[in-house]
């Protein structure tokens, strides 16, 4: 789908804040309330827009405690990466888990409550998982940027 500079101004405004009312937008885009209706669907039709979300404040919910765990799989077979990420879709403390190239095979981002969580998490969780051959953590001091917008 080829978007105009008007659907990416919407995009960026959805982005933004998709709480807001058909109207607000159709004003901020001098255009019908009908308008950005249709755009908006049509949009997400196309799969530019996939879904929704209500971001939460980690702090507040206590799960500001931030880890990257780089992992590595003793043998890179399809049956075991398949393996390993039906079993970390299971795991409700990674937010992303991402496939990667490089030294590891996996990064997960994981959201726990402090360390000793985290100790919990990998003590009765993730080692149970068959085939880790080695994993590596990085605990985030501060996030510098997080934005889970992407730019068009």
């Amino acid at each position: 789908m080829e978007l105009d500079p008007t659907d990416i101004k919407l995009v960026h405004l959805l982005q933004e804040d998709c709480k807001k009312t058909t109207k607000q937008y159709a004003d901020s885009l001098q255009l019908s309330k009908t308008a950005v209706y249709e755009r908006i669907r049509r949009l997400e039709r196309n799969g530019v827009i996939t879904q929704y979300v209500a971001l939460v404040d980690k702090e507040k919910v206590r799960r500001d405690f931030m880890v990257l765990c780089q992992i590595r799989l003793v043998q890179h077979t399809k049956e075991n990466v398949l393996k390993f990420e039906r079993e970390i879709l299971k795991l409700e403390e990674v937010s992303e888990c991402f496939h990667v190239g490089g030294d590891y095979d996996y990064i997960l981002k994981i959201h726990v409550e402090d360390m000793k969580s985290y100790r919990e998490f990998m003590l009765t969780k993730l080692t149970t998982i068959n085939n880790i051959g080695n994993t590596q953590s990085s605990f985030v001091i501060n996030e510098v940027k997080n934005s889970p917008a992407v730019h068009i």
